[in-house]
C-alpha cells in the first residue's frame, strides 16, 4: 500500500481538463454517418492523433480504430496512476483492476469460440495490473483449464478454479465471468473503514464506497436479468455480488422474474431514485435487454456526476471520469463496429450509451 498524503485537488484538476475533451454526443451523431475509414481521420483531428498515426503503417479500418481506441484509453488511466499519491493511488489501482477482469473475460471467451489469438489481442485493454508477458502466455492457450493453471499466482485463480466444475457441467461461460467479478469487488471493499451499518466513516473513503455500492447493485440487476432471460436453469442467487444496498439474495431472485418490480425497486431506493430521476425513465422504458443495460451504464455514469458534482474534493470525479471515457470507447468502437457490418443509422445509435 501506497504511505504518504493523497493529492486529490492536484488529481481532480487534471482530470477536469481530460473531461473537456471527452467527444460530445453530437461527435457520436456525426460519426455514425461515417465509415471506418472516415472515423479513423476524424480520430486523428482529435487527442486519438498520436495513436492513429503510430498504428496507421501496420493497420487500417476499424482494426486501426480499436488498437487505438485501447492504447488511448490504459495511456490515460497510466496517467491517472502517475499524478495520483498515497490512499489515493491505492483506491485508483484497486478499481482500474477491473480492466484485468476484462482481459481475463475477453480470453476465456476467445478460447471457447476458438477465436484467433490475433482477434482476442484486439480487444484488450492494458490498464490493469497484470504484466504483458502474463496475457501474452494466456492468449497462447488452447483450453480454458489451461488459462485458469496460468493464473495460479493471481487472486484470481481460486474463484476460477472453484466456478470450473460449474463451466465443465453447465458449459455456460456466467460461472468463470460471475466468479471474476466477485473476486474483484470483494478486493475493492477490502480494508476501507466501515461505520454502523456497513457505511464507510466519513472522508475519502466514504464516496469511494458509495459508487462502488452503487456499481455492484447495477451490476446484480444487470446479471439477474441476462440470467432470467437466457433461459437457462440457474438461480440469480448463486450468482449474487455482495456488497451493495440494493438487494439481498432473496430479493433478488424473487425481482428477477418481473421486470416492472424489479426497475420499480431501484427507483424506491432514496439513494438512486432521488438522484437518477432521467435514468429511471430511461430503465422504465428500455424494452430489450441491450437497452436495459446502456440504461444502467447511463445511470451509473450519472450517479457518479452527482456524486463528483456533491463532494469535488473527493475520488468521485476520478471515478466519474473513468467511466465517462469507457463510454467514449465504448461507443467509438460500437459506432465503428456497425458500420462495419452495414448496420443502419438508428440500429447503431441503438449500442450507444448516450445520455
Amino acid at each position: 500500500m501506497s504511505v504518504g498524503a493523497s493529492n486529490p485537488e492536484y488529481v481532480n484538476a487534471r482530470v477536469r481538463s481530460r473531461r473537456a475533451s471527452l467527444f460530445a454526443d453530437e461527435d457520436y451523431r456525426k460519426l455514425i454517418r461515417m465509415g471506418p475509414s472516415e472515423i479513423a481521420r476524424f480520430m486523428e483531428e482529435t487527442e486519438y492523433e498520436r495513436e492513429i498515426n503510430a498504428l496507421g503503417a501496420r493497420f487500417s479500418g476499424v482494426d486501426l480504430i480499436e488498437y487505438a481506441l485501447n492504447q488511448n484509453l490504459a495511456k490515460h488511466f497510466h496517467d491517472l496512476l502517475d499524478w495520483s499519491k498515497g490512499r489515493l493511488y491505492d483506491l485508483i489501482s484497486r478499481y482500474l483492476r477491473k480492466f484485468d477482469v476484462w482481459n481475463l473475460k475477453t480470453i476465456i471467451r476467445g478460447i471457447y469460440t476458438d477465436t484467433d489469438a490475433e482477434d482476442i489481442r484486439t480487444d484488450l485493454i492494458m490498464a490493469g495490473e497484470l504484466e504483458e508477458s502474463t496475457i501474452d502466455r494466456l492468449l497462447e492457450a488452447d483450453e480454458i483449464e489451461d488459462a485458469v493453471e496460468m493464473l495460479n499466482r493471481t487472486i484470481y485463480y481460486d474463484p476460477l478454479t472453484s466456478a470450473f466444475e460449474e463451466f465443465e457441467e453447465t458449459g455456460a461461460l456466467v460461472a468463470l465471468e460471475n466468479a471474476l467479478d466477485r473476486e474483484f469487488y470483494e478486493h475493492l471493499l477490502e480494508d476501507i473503514s466501515r461505520g454502523p451499518g456497513d457505511e464507510p466513516q466519513e472522508g475519502p473513503e466514504a464516496k469511494y464506497v458509495e459508487f462502488l455500492q452503487a456499481e455492484i447493485d447495477f451490476r446484480n440487476a444487470r446479471n439477474a436479468l441476462r440470467l432470467a432471460r437466457s433461459g437457462a436453469d440457474l438461480d440469480p442467487a448463486s450468482y449474487y455480488i455482495e456488497g451493495g444496498v440494493l438487494f439481498d439474495q432473496s430479493e433478488l431472485s424473487r425481482l428477477v422474474g418481473d421486470y416492472d418490480a424489479l426497475v420499480d425497486h431501484i427507483g424506491e431506493n432514496r439513494r438512486y431514485g432521488d438522484r437518477l430521476s432521467g435514468a429511471m425513465d430511461r430503465l422504465r422504458d428500455a424494452d430489450s435487454l441491450i437497452q436495459f443495460e446502456h440504461a444502467l451504464d447511463a445511470a451509473l455514469l450519472e450517479y457518479a456526476d452527482t456524486l463528483s458534482s456533491i463532494y469535488p474534493a473527493s475520488i468521485s470525479a476520478v471515478l466519474s471520469y473513468i467511466l465517462a471515457k469507457e463510454r467514449e470507447v465504448e461507443n467509438i468502437r460500437a459506432i465503428a463496429r456497425g458500420r462495419e457490418v452495414g448496420l443502419s443509422e438508428s440500429e447503431i445509435e441503438e449500442e450507444l450509451v448516450i445520455l
